[in-house]
């Protein structure tokens, strides 16, 4: 069974230590699906996540919500030692940017 709207972020890698490609649903991080090609292990990662929320919606467990769906204020904490934050700011101030700019940039080419 497909699940309609399906959202979900899916990724499809190699695994050296089964020797075959492997389906994996970022929200659902307990699930995986291998299989010999990558195509294969994509439908399979997909019907998983379709039962397994099948399963979820008759038993009344919450669903999670696609990170594509989800909306994000573009703000967060992030702490780093004393020393990377005077880094930072010098070379934020050398660059005429704030400081903000300079580590969006920097966590945008990562």
């Amino acid at each position: 069974m497909a699940l309609k709207d399906d959202r979900y972020t899916y990724r499809v890698t190699w695994s050296e230590e089964d020797k075959e490609y492997v389906g994996l649903c970022t929200e659902f991080p307990s699930l995986s699906w291998l299989a010999r090609t990558p195509e294969a292990a994509l439908k399979g990662i997909r019907k998983v996540v379709a039962d397994v929320v099948k399963d979820m919606r008759e038993s009344g467990d919450p669903i999670p919500d696609p990170i594509a769906s989800r909306q994000y204020s573009g703000k967060f904490m992030f702490r780093v030692p004393p020393e990377v934050h005077r880094k930072l700011a010098v070379q934020a101030a050398e660059a005429g940017v704030s400081l903000n700019r300079l580590a969006g940039s920097k966590l945008a080419q990562s």
